[in-house]
């Protein structure tokens, strides 16, 4: 593999072999995310990811399952160059159960239906898609790149080609002022997005972005502990799901909560709850063990 590239993938695939497919981000310009500020984006040649796969190969052919195809966004890859390279893993590892990506609302929206299904006939199960808030305000201010509506499109757009659709949204990320705005936005972006899983990390500022400036600066002010949970509990208790197994269990997050919605809404806001009512930090992940 080549080391030109930041190795990021969900903890979800931390059991995968990550093939690089694209370095880089396509869009960049998320004012809270500095992984891939030193990384031009560009599309790997087919025959660099196909001597890869080789090298895999060699050894692993027959007992290979999953695969996590990067940087972070290898759907925005032409349809030319992955769809050749999911014939290839077909071929190379015939036993693979699992093949993700990550994809931005830009390539989702710029793949049509009939492509994305091509795609997953082809082996592309899972792709994780960053949502952050459903504050179209919050949007702008972000630099997302992409409107409420788009961002429901591509989601959409993702689940029509029968590709498994995760998503994550961001606790913390219109600070205090902002929080219930942000919060509601999110219920509804969910709601209409309808996604198969679903994961609230809490934001944790990263040095050399431009939200970490404005921090420094004093245009904007963290969330604390406990409002973060009062946030998580908003979004709980507005959005309304058909069947999404929602996550807040990532290093960032306070509490970590894992949960079928709708089935186990109640017993979720039971336990945000009992620790908002009783202000037990005790039951709070320490600032020291918490990681983006």
């Amino acid at each position: 593999m080549e080391d030109e590239m930041v190795r990021v993938r969900p903890p979800s695939e931390a059991n995968s072999l990550l093939l690089p497919v694209t370095f880089g981000c396509s869009h960049n310009t998320c004012t809270f995310c500095g992984t891939y500020s030193d990384v031009k984006f560009r599309v790997r040649p087919l025959e660099d990811i196909k001597r890869d796969i080789d090298e895999v190969a060699k050894n692993y052919s027959w007992s290979l399952r999953r695969i996590f195809l990067e940087n972070g966004d290898a759907l925005i890859a032409p349809q030319r160059r992955l769809v050749p390279v999911l014939k290839y893993l077909k071929e190379k590892f015939p036993n693979l159960e699992k093949i993700g990506t990550y994809a931005t609302p830009q390539s989702g929206l710029i793949k049509s239906v009939e492509e994305l299904k091509e795609l997953h006939e082809l082996g592309l199960t899972i792709a994780y898609l960053g949502v952050e808030t459903g504050d179209e305000e919050l949007l702008k201010k972000i630099d997302k790149g992409a409107t409420y509506d788009q961002i429901v499109e591509a989601g959409r757009k993702i689940k029509q080609g029968g590709i498994t659709l995760s998503v994550t949204v961001i606790l913390g990320l219109g600070g205090p002022e902002g929080s219930e705005k942000h919060a509601l936005g999110t219920a509804k972006i969910l709601t209409d997005i309808d996604p198969d899983f679903a994961g609230a990390l809490t934001l944790m500022l990263v040095p050399g972005t431009a939200l970490h400036k404005d921090w420094e600066e004093g245009r904007f002010e963290l969330i604390t502990p406990l409002q973060s949970l009062a946030e998580l509990k908003m979004i709980i208790e507005n959005v309304k799901l058909t069947d999404c197994f929602f996550t807040a269990n990532h290093a960032s997050n306070y509490l970590p909560i894992k949960a079928r919605l709708p089935k186990q809404k109640a017993a979720m806001l039971k336990l945000i709850d009992e620790v908002l009512e009783s202000k037990d930090m005790s039951r709070l992940r320490p600032e020291f063990l918490r990681a983006r």
